[in-house]
C-alpha cells in the first residue's frame, strides 16, 4: 500500500495492513520496522518519546532525517527530562513537536483541587496525558513507542506493529522483542542520549508525583504510581 492509498484507505483496511505487517515482521530488526513504517506513512508518521531515553529517535532518525518526534509536557515532569527533551532537539536530527495540556497545573488545581494525581491518577493522565496526544497525533496516520516485552506482564505481548483502535492508528513498536541489555547496548554503541534519573535508580522515568525509584528485583514500571493498581496511563492501555 503506497503512502496515497494509505491516505485514502478506511479504518478497516488500515487495521488490517497493521496486523499483517504485525505478522510479517515481527522477526525484523528495529531498522527494518521503522522502514515500513516510513515506507508506508511518509510524513504521517512520527515518533513519541517520553524522553526516558532517545533510542527509538535515534532509530528512526537513521531511516527519516528530521523525523517529528512528539513530546508530551504535562507540566510535572522532573527537570531532567526537559533537559533530555532540549538535549535531544538540540543534538539530533529530529524535529521535537511538545504537547501541553489545554490547562496549566495551576488552571487544573483551580478545577479540581491540588494534587489530582493522588486524588484520581486515571483522571489526571486523562487530562494531561491521553487527551492532548490524541489531539496531537490527529494528522498522522501512524506513531512509534519505545514499548518492550521486558518492562512488565502488561506489555508482554506488544506487537512490532499493531492497531490502535482507540485513536483509529497504526501503532509501531519497533523495539517491542528487544531487551534491556538490547537497549544498553545500542545506547553505548550510538552514544544515545538518555534521561540522567536511570543513573539514579529509575528504571522507568514519569511524572514526578508520581514516580519513584525501583527496589532490587522489581520490574522496571514498578516505580510507577507505586502502591496503586494503576500500571498504565491510557496511553498504551
Amino acid at each position: 500500500m503506497t503512502d496515497d492509498q494509505v491516505k485514502d484507505a478506511t479504518a478497516a483496511d488500515l487495521k488490517a495492513l497493521a496486523e499483517q505487517a504485525g505478522r510479517d515482521l515481527e522477526d525484523a530488526s528495529a531498522l527494518e520496522i521503522l522502514r515500513w513504517a516510513v515506507d508506508t506513512f511518509g510524513d504521517r508518521f512520527c515518533v513519541t518519546s517520553s524522553m526516558e531515553d532517545a533510542v527509538v529517535a535515534h532509530l528512526a532518525s537513521r531511516v527519516k532525517p528530521g523525523v517529528d518526534v512528539v513530546f508530551l509536557d504535562t507540566g510535572y515532569h522532573f527537570e531532567e527530562t526537559i533537559g533530555t527533551r532540549d538535549a535531544v532537539d538540540a543534538v539530533m536530527d529530529v524535529n521535537v513537536i511538545t504537547l501541553t495540556p489545554r490547562q496549566t497545573v495551576a488552571e487544573q488545581d483551580a478545577e479540581y483541587g491540588p494534587k489530582l494525581h493522588d486524588r484520581d491518577p486515571d483522571l489526571c493522565c486523562a487530562l494531561r496525558k491521553v487527551k492532548p496526544l490524541e489531539e496531537g497525533l490527529t494528522a498522522y496516520g501512524a506513531w512509534a513507542t519505545g514499548l518492550r516485552r521486558d518492562e512488565s506482564p502488561t506489555r508482554a505481548n506488544t506487537p512490532v506493529v499493531g492497531w490502535d483502535e482507540k485513536r483509529q492508528k497504526v501503532k509501531v513498536s519497533p523495539i517491542a522483542r528487544w531487551t534491556q541489555d538490547d537497549v544498553d547496548a545500542y545506547v553505548t554503541e550510538h552514544g544515545v542520549l538518555t534521561n540522567p534519573l536511570l543513573m539514579d535508580g529509575y528504571a522507568s522515568v514519569g511524572c514526578a508525583p508520581c514516580t519513584r525509584r525501583v527496589l532490587e528485583g522489581e520490574d522496571a514500571r514498578a516505580g510507577r504510581w507505586a502502591g496503586r493498581a494503576k500500571t498504565e496511563c491510557g496511553l498504551h492501555g
